[in-house]
């Protein structure tokens, strides 16, 4: 009598098996990881207002919105990231993301801002964050005439813009700019020696 005998499964198929049922794991894993990371949030600062070059950051110009940008948000300051002392190293506009490399110390910072008086006005468009050249027009030897007006400082921003009270008649405004602290004694002798000042957006003609 022949006994039936029952052949033994492959021990390669069960290996095969058991691989594949690791790769469906491992895919399902992987499609679950992109999809959560994906979704993520993390609180990121926004700037409320434009905020220039030298500028000092506090928490009241800046809004915390929860943005998913997946592997770069380690870019971008957070709100506990942002410490006293800090300065902006360039110009923030409204809306837009903080980022870690627009963030310097103070003590690394080589601007400065000084307040001066545009005796010609400037135009309606320029404001907070406008690329600026101040001109200057020295007095005459004799004193009765402005000489030519010159460069003064090629490359200012603009911080604010105000109506000034001692030339309100000739449409002068008062203007605070971000300059390099370089330029600040050139600035400082223009004003204390009576020449006449004017802001002037770059690519203009005073």
């Amino acid at each position: 009598m022949h006994r039936f005998v029952r052949p033994r499964r492959a021990v390669w198929g069960d290996a095969r098996f058991l691989i594949g049922i690791a790769m469906v794991l491992l895919s399902i894993g992987g499609v679950w990881a992109v999809v959560s990371s994906a979704g993520a949030t993390a609180p990121i600062l926004q700037a409320s207002r434009t905020i220039v070059r030298g500028e000092a950051l506090t928490s009241d110009d800046f809004q915390i919105v929860e943005v998913g940008l997946g592997g770069v948000t380690s870019r971008y300051v957070a709100p506990q990231d942002l410490q006293p002392g800090r300065i902006a190293a360039k110009t923030v506009t409204e809306g837009e993301l903080l980022a870690h490399s627009a963030v310097e110390d103070v003590d690394a910072g080589r601007t400065t801002t000084v307040v001066v008086e545009s005796g010609p006005g400037i135009p309606a468009d320029v404001g907070a964050g406008s690329d600026v050249e101040l001109w200057a027009a020295p007095p005459s030897d004799d004193g009765t005439a402005q000489e030519p007006p010159r460069i003064l400082v090629a490359d200012a921003i603009v911080t604010s813009v105000s109506k000034s009270e001692s030339v309100l008649a000739s449409g002068g405004s008062t203007v605070e700019v971000v300059i390099e602290r370089a330029d600040v004694a050139a600035v400082l002798g223009a004003i204390t020696g009576g020449s006449v000042l004017a802001v002037v957006p770059i690519g203009a003609t005073p």
